[in-house]
């Protein structure tokens, strides 16, 4: 994107950024001082930071797109959104963004779960998850085949602000996985959770966790502007205890032999070494430190560093712990500083640790490091053991017993009594050991939530389901859901069958925001037709493999006729379609299009929509920006102004969006689109041409849609 364009746009949709002073005089002397840049580097180093951050995406991952799967522009987010040159290309931005596409997400955020290095079968705890780009990435690890509706694995994601985790939902509704839960904990003492396994009560140790702690973010200097004003040292000061009691919180939830990635965005050694050589010292070689070198090749970053020093916000320097009055005790700790012992600070390799300069790559600063658990914690008495292969289980009833939470993670000393049990745990936390109870009382599996609940074998809503849709014998209904205890289904969700498992064994412990996906939505003119619920697009590619009736085959041109004529006559398919159509009763179907290896100018991956048959007439039930989506994908311009496929907003739904924008451009990582979610196309005028049309009863009341 080299171009006169870009020098246009920058002349004319830049110059708001000369506005802000990006001068920290305490920021430049602290960082020259504690010698993180190389030598020479740091004019290069402070002018990138003055720099704006280039925008960049991410494809997802899993949906058969080519191998180029991140992409970066020389130009900043706000000239992307603000240039009248560039509107079309932000469309096409918000738009994919929101349908599940593409990520907008900052380069550096990309690289923790990259170094994960997940597999479909692991059970996958993500520690601060808010916003959720990361957790998207995790999501499209596990469904890396995507013939395979449930993975084994799953993404348990939290985040400790009940607002910021709607945020979450957001983010992972867009990827329409039944593998993902999101709750709503301190992450410095999230619960320990169990699950049945081969008929016994085992604790849920996780295969692999993301440990991405709250932090100064410093190396978002480039992006959020504010830093450069509030930045001062007593920021990582304040921060590092906390980091290092959520990263002890996590390797205890890790299972022996798996990967725990610790990051953050700042640059700062207090809150990124400093943690690390803590956790490593008081594991007593339980963790070790991997060498991921070679796992990222082409990415240019610094090796951790085995010296540094602390300065106060009023200037003052500290080298050693034995410098530190005691007036100061309080607010500076210990673990703040390097391991004095030369031999044992060889011996932690902190070398291995990532540290990503912006001016290296045009890109943020983070800080990155895997740690890999060799043996049980010392201050835990019991073994879990990893799950060496996804059809191996934990059986033994040692696994039983766990460890009160500690309580403070910068002091390991404390005994843990013999035989604590899950429930004395459970009962220590609901004394408030670690931190006030929930401000609001919490409901069955939910945290001011509707309860979910499972639906069993013979639930009458199956009967019609069943036949209608002719559903195969190994469908799954133990892991159907739903929102309501009593009244009608109005939604009907599912769940993987470990997701199920996790949810059925804690519902005391746990505050579940959202877990599944819609499969099903009731409507009020179904039932005429033999079924009460039509197929909902978000659960389409989970539910299809089962459903083996209601499918006619389409072609590229019927899926234009459907996604740009309102109700179209059936006679405006092709001949194929049409014929299957004629044959069909009323009701929901699922529209198929599967691809023709001989006809390479065509997609060459499956589509699947929902749609009604009705009296004379069929429709596409598909919300507006996958429906966009998917006509681009045929090489239909669907431009809203030219094309008039979509209402501009008016000016005050604009500025609402904006704000969302902006508010959400202050996290650390990327999201744009929130205030554009639509569950359905509004399409408001009926069916003139003899169609029945569904109306979902109850409207679209839940919190966490």
């Amino acid at each position: 994107m080299r171009s006169s364009l870009h020098h246009c746009v920058l002349q004319g949709w830049g110059a708001g950024y000369a506005d802000i002073v990006k001068e920290n005089k305490l920021f430049e002397h602290y960082y020259k001082e504690q010698g993180l840049v190389p030598e020479g580097e740091f004019e290069q180093f402070m002018d990138a930071m003055r720099e704006p951050l280039p925008a960049t995406i991410r494809i997802t991952g899993y949906k058969r797109y080519p191998d180029e799967q991140a992409w970066h522009t020389n130009m900043s987010r706000k000239i992307i959104r603000k240039s009248p040159l560039l509107e079309k290309f932000h469309q096409f931005l918000v738009s994919e963004t929101e349908s599940g596409n593409i990520s907008r997400q900052e380069a550096v955020s990309m690289i923790p779960p990259l170094l994960l290095k997940i597999e479909p079968h692991h059970k996958i705890l993500d520690m601060c998850a808010a916003p959720g780009s990361k957790t998207a990435q995790l999501i499209e690890m596990l469904h890396a085949d995507m013939d395979v509706p449930f993975p084994e694995g799953f993404v348990i994601a939290n985040d400790v602000d009940n607002k910021r985790c709607y945020l979450l939902v957001h983010q992972a509704k867009r990827l329409n996985s039944p593998c993902i839960m999101v709750v709503n904990h301190d992450a410095s003492c999230i619960p320990t959770l169990q699950i049945d396994s081969d008929g016994k009560k085992d604790i849920l140790f996780y295969d692999r966790i993301l440990c991405d702690v709250p932090c100064s973010g410093d190396g978002t200097m480039r992006k959020n502007i504010d830093v450069w004003k509030k930045w001062t040292t007593s920021n990582s000061l304040h921060l590092h205890g906390l980091q290092l009691r959520i990263a002890v919180r996590g390797v205890e939830q890790l299972a022996v032999g798996g990967r725990m990635v610790y990051s953050t965005c700042s640059l700062n050694p207090i809150e990124d070494e400093a943690v690390i050589a803590a956790l490593l010292e008081k594991s007593e070689g339980a963790l070790e430190l991997a060498d991921s070198s070679a796992d990222l090749p082409g990415l240019k970053w610094m090796p951790g560093v085995t010296s540094w020093k602390l300065m106060t916000k009023d200037g003052q320097w500290f080298s050693d712990w034995s410098e530190v009055p005691s007036s100061r005790h309080t607010q500076i700790r210990p673990t703040m500083f390097p391991p004095k012992d030369a031999e044992k600070l060889a011996a932690l390799h902190l070398e291995r640790c990532m540290r990503i300069l912006p001016h290296h790559q045009n890109t943020g600063g983070f800080f990155v490091a895997v740690l890999v658990k060799k043996a049980p914690m010392p201050w835990n008495k019991r073994y879990p053991k990893v799950l060496p292969h996804k059809h191996t289980h934990l059986t033994d009833d040692r696994y039983l017993y766990v460890l009160l939470d500690v309580v403070n993670g910068a002091d390991f000393s404390l005994e843990v009594p013999k035989g604590a049990s899950v429930a004395q745990e459970a009962s220590a936390k609901q004394e408030g050991m670690c931190g006030p109870p929930p401000s609001k009382k919490m409901r069955l599996f939910g945290y001011k939530e509707d309860p979910f609940v499972f639906l069993t074998e013979d639930d009458p809503v199956f009967n019609t389901i069943q036949s209608f849709y002719d559903l195969s014998g190994d469908f799954p209904k133990l892991n159907v859901l739903t929102r309501t205890h009593e009244g009608k289904k109005r939604h009907l969700y599912m769940v993987s069958k470990e997701l199920r498992n996790v949810l059925l064994n804690n519902s005391e412990r746990m505050k579940v925001i959202n877990t599944g996906v819609k499969v099903w939505s009731r409507n009020s003119d179904g039932e005429e037709f033999g079924c009460a619920f039509r197929l909902a697009q978000e659960g389409i590619y989970t539910l299809q493999p089962y459903i083996r009736s209601r499918i006619i085959r389409v072609s590229v041109e019927d899926i234009k006729v459907l996604l740009t004529q309102e109700n179209p006559f059936l006679s405006k398919l092709e001949d194929d379609a049409h014929a299957q159509a004629k044959k069909m009763g009323m009701g929901s179907i699922v529209l198929k299009y599967i691809p023709n290896a001989n006809n390479p100018a065509e997609p060459q991956c499956p589509i699947q929509l929902c749609g009604w048959r009705g009296k004379t007439s069929i429709r596409a039930f598909v919300p507006r920006n996958e429906r966009f989506h998917y006509l681009r994908m045929l090489g239909v311009e669907v431009f809203r102004d030219k094309q008039g496929l979509g209402q501009k907003r008016g000016d005050g739904e604009k500025e609402g969006k904006e704000q969302v924008e902006d508010e959400v451009e202050k996290d650390a990582e990327e999201e744009e689109g929130a205030g554009d979610n639509e569950t359905e196309l509004d399409l408001e005028n009926g069916d003139q041409n003899g169609s029945s049309k569904p109306k979902t009863e109850g409207g679209n009341k839940e919190t966490s849609s």
